[in-house]
Formats: C-alpha cells, sequence, structure tokens
C-alpha cells in the first residue's frame, strides 16, 4: 500500500468515525436519560418557553450545543473507568477551587482529546515518513491521549502538593504568631482575625476562611472540625485539634500553640536532614559514572600510549 492511499484511508475513517458519531449524537437516536424521561412527571409549574430563556443556552454556540451530549458521555466513561471522585473532591476542596469533579472530568476529557490530537498529527507525520504500521499509529494515537487524562490529574496533584509545601512553611511563624496574640490576651477568635489582618499566605487564607465562618454563625469547635477534616497535612490537623480541644477543655492555649509550633519546627529540620541525606546519594551519581571514569581514563591514557608505543 503507497503512503497516498494509507492517508486517504485514515482520512476517510476519521470522516467516518465523525459523521457515525454525529448520525447516534443526533435527537432521534440519542438516548434519553432517566432523569429527562421522569422531569416532565416531577414539574410543579409549567416549563417556561425556551425562546424566553436567556440563560447559557443562549449564549453558547452551535458547536457548543452539538458537542454537549457527546462530551457529557465521555465523561460519565472516563467517571466510569478513572473513579476516585472522592480523592478529587478532596483535591479540589484543599485547592479552594470552585471547580466541581464533572468540571475536572470534563477538562480530563478535553486534554485527552488534545493529546489524541497531538498523536493523531505525530502518526501522520510518521506515515509521510515511511511509517506505515497501523498498529503502532493506533498506539500511538491511545497513548498520547491517555497521558492527556492522566497528565490533568498529575497537574492537580502538583498543585495541591506546591500549596501543602507552602502552608507548611508558614506553619510555625502563623502557630508563633497566634501564640504570642493569645499570651497578650486576646481570644482565639480575636487572635485569628489578627493575624489573618496582619499576615498573607496560604494558610492565612485557610484561617480567614474559618473566621468567615464562625462570623456566619458556625460555632468555633464546629468551623476547626471542618477545616480539620479538609485538609491534607498532618501537623495542621495535630494543630486544628490541639486547639479544639484546648478551647473545649478550658487548658492554656498559648502553651498548646507554641508546643505545636515547636513540633512543627522539629518536623522540618527532620525533613530537611532527610532532603539532604536523598541529595547527598543523588550527588554520587555524576561522581561514580562520569567523574571517576574520566579521571581513571586521564590517569591511564598516557600508560596505555606508551604500552601502545612499545608494543609497536
Amino acid at each position: 500500500m503507497s503512503t497516498e492511499s494509507l492517508i486517504g484511508a485514515l482520512l476517510g475513517a476519521v470522516a467516518a468515525v465523525g459523521l457515525l458519531l454525529a448520525v447516534l449524537s443526533s435527537p432521534p437516536l440519542r438516548r434519553r436519560s432517566l432523569a429527562d424521561r421522569v422531569a416532565p412527571y416531577l414539574t410543579e409549574s409549567d416549563v417556561p418557553s425556551r425562546l424566553l430563556n436567556s440563560g447559557p443556552d443562549r449564549k453558547s454556540s452551535t458547536l457548543g450545543r452539538l458537542a454537549g451530549p457527546l462530551l457529557k458521555d465521555a465523561v460519565t466513561f472516563l467517571d466510569k473507568v478513572v473513579g476516585g471522585q472522592a480523592t478529587v473532591r478532596r483535591r479540589l476542596a484543599a485547592l479552594d477551587s470552585p471547580m466541581t469533579v464533572d468540571q475536572f472530568r470534563t477538562e480530563q476529557v478535553l486534554w485527552g482529546a488534545i493529546g489524541a490530537g497531538v498523536g493523531l498529527l505525530i502518526g501522520l507525520l510518521a506515515v509521510v515518513t515511511g511509517q506505515s504500521n497501523p498498529a503502532i499509529l493506533v498506539v500511538l494515537v491511545l497513548a498520547c491521549a491517555t497521558g492527556g487524562v492522566l497528565g490533568r490529574d498529575w497537574w492537580l496533584s502538583q498543585a495541591v502538593a506546591k500549596r501543602d509545601a507552602e502552608m507548611l512553611i508558614e506553619f510555625p511563624v502563623i502557630a508563633e504568631m497566634l501564640a504570642l496574640a493569645v499570651t497578650a490576651g486576646e481570644g482565639p477568635i480575636g487572635a485569628i482575625d489578627r493575624v489573618s489582618r496582619l499576615a498573607n499566605g496560604q494558610l492565612v487564607s485557610q484561617l480567614a476562611g474559618l473566621l468567615a465562618e464562625t462570623r456566619a454563625g458556625t460555632p468555633l469547635l464546629e468551623a476547626l472540625t471542618n477545616l480539620r477534616d479538609r485538609t491534607r497535612l498532618e501537623p495542621l490537623a495535630r494543630f486544628l485539634d490541639g486547639m479544639a480541644v484546648a478551647i473545649e477543655r478550658g487548658t492554656p492555649l498559648a502553651d498548646v500553640l507554641r508546643a505545636q509550633a515547636a513540633d512543627v519546627r522539629a518536623l522540618g529540620k527532620r525533613q530537611l536532614l532527610e532532603s539532604g541525606g536523598r541529595k547527598e546519594i543523588a550527588m554520587m551519581v555524576p561522581v561514580v559514572f562520569i567523574v571517576l571514569p574520566i579521571t581513571i581514563a586521564f590517569a591511564m591514557y598516557p600508560g596505555l600510549m606508551a604500552l601502545t608505543s612499545v608494543a609497536q
């Protein structure tokens, strides 16, 4: 099979798949969901005319309305395959992101589509250069699509890890400031208010959210418990537990805060020593595999040249 015939076959297959998806996604052939079938029998008021609707449906493009059902089906399929809604919801909550799990799955589908497009482009370039194995091209497209889906999840995990690292760096200073404010006579809410006004950062934004929650009517112990459940940092969770226990039982809050800050500083020192040990081992790799062989080659080269000249 010539290159032109293979390119024509691929383009024809893509056009056929697109036509088939368009036909299957058309309203006469599209399968209605259970919610759509039951909804007319559960409404208590008349459904307004769509001509009077000025919502996002009127503003959305034709392509968006046509691709909406297909994208929704792809999101449902991806959620069934990947799963892990609880972990995604926890990571989004850790970032204080307004994004829902469905919106995140939609972004994963879009990233996978972009990856599939990149894989298809690379496959077409390979076909042009002489590679005509269809199995390799299909595997390449699937691998790029999978890489796009997993890449969006990895990006979210990296964002959460970066935020956690920043909060862990800020934590000892914030704990010391809270302890100083409580020692000076401030109450727990007053101390959090003063620290949130004087400092900024990821942890301070979490404390500002806790303060807003208490001002909205939530008890302080419940707000501390909610923040403890949302956080992914074990030192911060212990700190919030210690704060809640000290407030509930009436123990000196300043001593608890100072002890928690000292524990976090000790944890930071241990992590620094562990990181230094790992870096030391990593530094041995270029020394052993690059510097040492080059040194031995330079040391042995004159002797090898002398032996070669004598042998000749």
